[in-house]
Parts: C-alpha cells; structure tokens; sequence
C-alpha cells in the first residue's frame, strides 16, 4: 500500500488503550485488512515521526447481527457486523503520539 492514510484507518481509544499509552508507550490502530506489520509501522513512522519498535496484529472476524425485538424476530438477524483488523504498536522511549486534543 502507498497511501499512509489508507493503512492506518483511526486510533482505538478506549481505557484499556490509554492505560497502555501511560505504562508501556503502547498505541493501538484499527488498520487496513491487507496492509502487513512492515507497512503499518512505515506508516506510523512517516505520520507522526517516531520511531516503532514493535508491530502486532490481530484480525477480528464479523459477528452476527443481534435483532431489536428479542425472541419475538429470531429469523430477523440477517446479517453480519464488519470484520477489521487491529495492529498494537509500541514506540521506542521518548517518543509519543498526540491522538487528539485536550480541552
């Protein structure tokens, strides 16, 4: 992939991913289903000019959809959530990667 913003698809902020900012400079991506570690960390380098240490990824399928009726629309589930793909990549000391703007 030669488009930087077409690997890396947003930022997961949730606690658990704030809590590893904070303990071990861990920053976790949902990314491009084709894109490979060598790609991802490329582009997290070129993007925020630091320097990655470590890429991991993991792929999530889709889950089916849950009906809004309960038991009265069990046949209604047709359909399925998207399936995505997750990369956690850790940067070397001292550097660190504004997500968004506090205040």
């Amino acid at each position: 992939m030669s488009d930087l913003y077409g690997v890396i698809v947003a930022p997961v902020v949730t606690e658990k991913t704030n809590n590893q900012v904070e303990a071990g400079n861990t920053y976790t991506f949902i990314v491009a289903g084709n894109a490979n570690k060598i790609e991802i960390g490329k582009a997290v380098e070129r993007l925020w000019d630091v320097t990655v240490k470590d890429v991991r990824t993991m792929r999530y399928s889709g889950k089916p959809r849950r009906s809004f009726l309960g038991r009265m629309a069990r046949n209604a589930n047709k359909g399925r959530r998207a399936a995505y793909k997750k990369a956690v990549v850790r940067l070397a000391e001292g550097d660190h990667i504004e997500l968004y703007e506090v205040g």
